[in-house]
């Protein structure tokens, strides 16, 4: 994914200092042991539960073997949470961690933290009203606190902000997600939430690459189609995504979108 945003950044890539090199080192090292399967499986994310139906018929399922299997057997390179309590989830991150090859990279899909997820976890204000407030600082403040959540719990990467600028009152997916229409203050905003994360020693995310804002349907669902040009693009949806690139945002997400002037 970092691959496919190279031509979208601003600036050159920064020289990596000591501490980012002996890191390289050691991955290198240690990914030279794997075989080729374990290679593969380095790749992949796995989740640890999944819901069905709604209401009264709502289920969800949790798949601790099968992750457990995936850790031993394939050597899996992350795991993402979804539902579950924070103590059991702690555990068995712990868990996975100690049987696993090598280290594995934890994620969770939390925007407005972890309690957007997990049960007995109070949740916190969605970006849109993050996106009335008028102290920067605050939205700083906010993104260490979902930080220290999320270290609290034993994961590494929480898959937020979301930068996509929500130009399209009928988008049925993004709305309140995002800090609003604005693409200068979803890129301010987003850079606080981004730093406060990130300084708590959790990996951002920018999502969803290359902009999710100006859609009609549910990505979920079906296959949005965003027909602008280039240009139109680089003028809005890329904006705040150049912005936390340049910034040194640790990941990107990109959306399953069809966009005809990029995909061609």
């Amino acid at each position: 994914m970092a691959v496919a945003t190279q031509g979208f950044a601003q600036n050159a890539k920064p020289v990596a200092g000591p501490a980012q090199l002996a890191a390289d080192r050691w991955a290198d090292s240690v990914f030279q042991t794997l075989d080729k399967d374990q290679k593969i499986a380095q790749l992949m994310v796995v989740r640890m539960s999944a819901v069905s139906g709604s209401g009264a018929n709502r289920k969800v399922t949790f798949y601790e073997k099968e992750v457990q299997e995936a850790v031993q057997k394939y050597n899996v390179g992350g795991i993402c949470l979804f539902q579950g309590g924070p103590l059991k989830q702690a555990a068995l991150i712990n868990q996975y961690q100690s049987i696993a090859k090598t280290p594995i990279l934890v994620c969770i899909d939390g925007e407005n933290g972890v309690g957007m997820r997990f049960d007995s976890v109070a949740g916190l204000p969605r970006q849109m009203m993050l996106g009335a407030v008028q102290d920067p600082e605050l939205i700083y403040q906010y993104g260490k606190v979902v930080g220290e959540q999320c270290k609290r719990i034993g994961i590494q990467v929480n898959y937020a902000p979301v930068v996509d600028i929500n130009n399209n009152p009928a988008n049925p997916v993004i709305n309140d997600r995002s800090f609003g229409e604005d693409k200068y203050r979803v890129s301010d905003l987003a850079l606080q939430y981004m730093k406060g994360m990130q300084d708590a020693g959790v990996m951002a995310c920018a999502k969803h690459f290359p902009g999710h804002g100006d859609v009609s349907v549910d990505s979920h669902y079906d296959l949005p189609v965003i027909n602008k040009t280039r240009e139109q693009l680089d003028s809005l949806e890329l904006y705040p995504f150049r912005q936390l690139f340049s910034a040194g945002v640790g990941s990107v997400m990109v959306a399953h979108l069809s966009i005809p002037a990029i995909d061609t």
